[in-house]
């Protein structure tokens, strides 16, 4: 399935609309509870989305500029800004993120259509066209809305968003994939067949699922994002 932004432009509006819905009822101590995400908080997923749309306006301006503009100063730079964002008070969390998902918005519409193409680097140093941008903006926020454990699950993502993560490069392989009516979503040679519903099998993936939901012989799985 394509990862163009222009066909993915409003998939990501309405995963950020459904993003900021949510954030908005974590009121009072909403943000000190738990999220899904091992050590932390809601507030730090949260922030991490925040400084996560910069940094992919970060990409952006490198490919507009051609002047390399790293995601993130270093890991460490992150891993700060992130531990320090974490305990604001809500409102201050709210209004962060919606800025910095309209910083997104406007480098990707101001973004020139040649410079789509242009080579930039994911935080983890894996190249990329810049193309891919607003898909892995997508992953980010789609994965990290079902860790907020506040109501939103993958039973909740639009049909496309796990079909096309299926099929991401990135996502692990170590099955193939059956939809519950027979259909073979993905083949793998070799490996083990493991069926379920799509959204079901993208979580397992994701490590948003233990695999409940599934039936065949899951193979371990490494921790992914």
């Amino acid at each position: 399935m394509t990862a163009d932004p222009l066909v993915l432009d409003a998939e990501l509006d309405r995963a950020t609309e459904r993003l900021l819905g949510t954030v908005r009822t974590l009121d009072g101590n909403g943000l000190t509870a738990p999220s899904l995400c091992p050590g932390w908080t809601r507030g730090h997923v949260v922030t991490h989305l925040a400084r996560n749309a910069d940094a992919y306006v970060n990409l952006l301006t490198w490919a507009r500029t051609g002047v390399r503009t790293p995601a993130y100063a270093s890991a460490a730079v992150r891993d700060g800004e992130i531990g320090s964002g974490s305990g604001r008070p809500p409102q201050e969390q709210l209004d962060d993120l919606v800025a910095a998902v309209a910083r997104l918005r406007a480098a990707i519409d101001d973004l020139p259509a040649e410079a789509w193409s242009v080579t930039v680097e994911l935080p983890s140093g894996t190249p990329i066209p810049a193309a891919r941008v607003v898909w892995s903006r997508i992953c980010e926020v789609e994965l990290h809305h079902v860790d907020l454990d506040a109501g939103y699950g993958p039973a909740d993502w639009p049909e496309s968003f796990p079909q096309r993560l299926l099929h991401d490069p990135s996502t692990p392989r170590p099955a193939t994939l059956h939809s519950p009516d027979g259909r073979c979503l993905l083949s793998v040679a070799g490996a083990p067949t493991v069926t379920g519903p799509v959204h079901l099998l993208a979580a397992w993936l994701t490590g948003r699922s233990d695999g409940t939901g599934l039936t065949g012989d899951l193979p371990s799985l490494e921790k992914w994002k």
